[in-house]
């Protein structure tokens, strides 16, 4: 009997690299999970953090998906190595900050290294010719495949059809009568695919997890870069970029104020990181402040905005407790700005 052959399938955590792997699986494939931490997907900043909307848990999309296929999982950090990917995209940027095209080679190649490593065959992907304009396009197929390395063992069985036979198919290792030639954005045929396979419940088509894709977050990383002075980032300041309130009444600072409890409990870990700010008389928000010359009246604008966040609101005064970073404590009672006078323009 022929050996069986292995293939390992990128899973994103959405329905496209789900019913890929699922394929493959009807196919007498042995399928493995892969899914790169780069820490800009809500699900992984989620996980590590803790820190979830509305106080309510979400579940990891990528574990989930694995688990419902059967099939092993394996999560790979490359938070350092992606960094290069996002500050210098040799195919430039989506509608935002999003170097998509270099990230599916980058993980592709990422990919084709672990195969050679734990002796794969191929592997697989959910890509669909035509479904997002900067990765999945017919032109920019084969340059993945170049790109990263992996050749005609890079395997898309929901576009298949559409595509040159890959050498899983050639070899006969994959049927390509029964791999597909899906195009085009609308997901209605995987979604009736899905049906056939019994699948019910799967994370909303068209989704993503990716931040840098968000117009919100990216001004946000801008805001972050001009304000350092560099184009660079840790993985810390990826956290606190998706999390809380952040404003900049000018140019000296910038205030994360918490939205609930969750990420007050999370956001107090960066006390010492930074100076910060946090509500004595009444419940409220942490907040941390990020910039070193802050002038006296800069902290009392910083106390008001966290008493206007806080139970406190409506209160003549609040008693708040400013620590700077690395030095001592102050209390004082502060009247909350009123909700007209947080100005529009200082939220980032």
């Amino acid at each position: 009997m022929a050996a069986q052959r292995k293939a390992v399938a990128l899973i994103s955590g959405g329905l496209d690299s789900m019913l890929a792997a699922r394929m493959m699986l009807d196919q007498g494939i042995h399928v493995e999970g892969i899914t790169f931490f780069t820490g800009f997907c809500t699900d992984g900043l989620h996980h590590m953090s803790g820190v979830y909307r509305d106080n309510t848990p979400t579940r990891n999309h990528a574990f989930w998906v694995a688990e419902q296929l059967g099939i092993e999982h394996h999560i790979i950090n490359i938070v350092d190595e992606y960094k290069d990917i996002v500050l210098n995209p040799k195919h430039g940027y989506g509608a935002n900050l999003n170097p998509c095209l270099d990230c599916k080679i980058f993980m592709v190649g990422k990919a084709q290294e672990w195969i050679r490593e734990h002796g794969f065959d191929f592997i697989v992907t959910g890509e669909v010719i035509g479904q997002r304009p900067k990765s999945q396009r017919k032109e920019t197929m084969p340059i993945i495949a170049r790109e990263s390395g992996a050749d005609d063992l890079l395997l898309r069985p929901l576009s298949a059809l559409n595509l040159p036979p890959t050498l899983p198919e050639r070899e006969g290792w994959v049927d390509r009568d029964k791999l597909l030639g899906l195009s085009g954005r609308s997901r209605k045929p995987q979604m009736a695919l899905a049906a056939q396979y019994g699948i019910t419940e799967y994370a909303q088509p068209a989704g993503g997890c990716c931040v840098l894709t968000d117009e919100n977050y990216t001004h946000k990383l801008q805001d972050f870069w001009t304000h350092r002075g560099k184009r660079d980032y840790e993985f810390d300041d990826i956290l606190l970029l998706n999390m809380g309130r952040h404003l900049r009444p000018n140019n000296r600072f910038k205030l994360i104020v918490s939205r609930e409890e969750s990420e007050t409990r999370y956001m107090e870990g960066y006390r010492k990181s930074f100076h910060h700010i946090k509500t004595v008389s009444h419940p409220g928000p942490i907040t941390l402040i990020d910039g070193d010359d802050l002038t006296p009246d800069d902290w009392k604008l910083a106390a008001a905005v966290t008493a206007r966040f806080s139970k406190g609101r409506d209160a003549a005064e609040v008693e708040v407790r400013m620590v700077p970073k690395g030095g001592e404590a102050e209390l004082i009672r502060i009247t909350p700005l009123k909700p007209e006078e947080v100005l529009k323009s200082w939220y980032l």
